[in-house]
């Protein structure tokens, strides 16, 4: 498995993370296939901020996540940079795709100029494991999801 830096939509997993992220969150949040691809296409940075990673096994992907300076937790504007778009692919799951992609989260936001990184998510006790600290419950205003689990990462430790 090796984890890259995504900066290419010419990149064949380019459309397969379109997909993953269309069915995931472009379907509820009410937005079209070009939208996801879209957002997306405009995360493919090597020198700033939003930027794409995604592991693969061969030349297939299995998982992804972003580095970016906004996520869609509107009740808190006031922190940022994010990580975000955490996913793998639900035929590699269970097969540490997530213990390796997160792996490389530290060195890739040291690299960004990071210092820290906020997270938001339902799962308890995942992110505990790669040093992830919980911050606090916050509100979503998602119907599915009303409350989150906040998190924090300092990059530098």
């Amino acid at each position: 498995m090796k984890i890259i830096r995504l900066e290419d939509k010419n990149n064949p997993v380019f459309e397969r993370i379109c997909e993953w992220n269309y069915n995931w969150w472009g379907i509820r949040d009410g937005r079209s296939y070009e939208e996801v691809r879209c957002n997306l296409e405009h995360s493919l940075n090597k020198d700033r901020l939003p930027q794409t990673y995604v592991a693969l096994i061969g030349e297939e992907a299995a998982g992804m996540y972003q580095l970016a300076m906004f996520d869609d937790l509107e009740s808190r504007p006031d922190i940022y940079p994010w990580l975000i778009n955490v996913y793998v692919d639900k035929k590699f799951r269970g097969k540490n795709v997530c213990r390796e992609l997160m792996k490389t989260v530290k060195e890739n936001a040291r690299k960004a100029n990071l210092t820290e990184l906020y997270l938001h998510t339902r799962h308890i006790g995942l992110y505990e494991k790669f040093g992830w600290v919980f911050i606090e419950e916050v509100k979503t205003f998602k119907k599915d999801s009303p409350y989150e689990r906040l998190y924090r990462l300092e990059i530098n430790e």
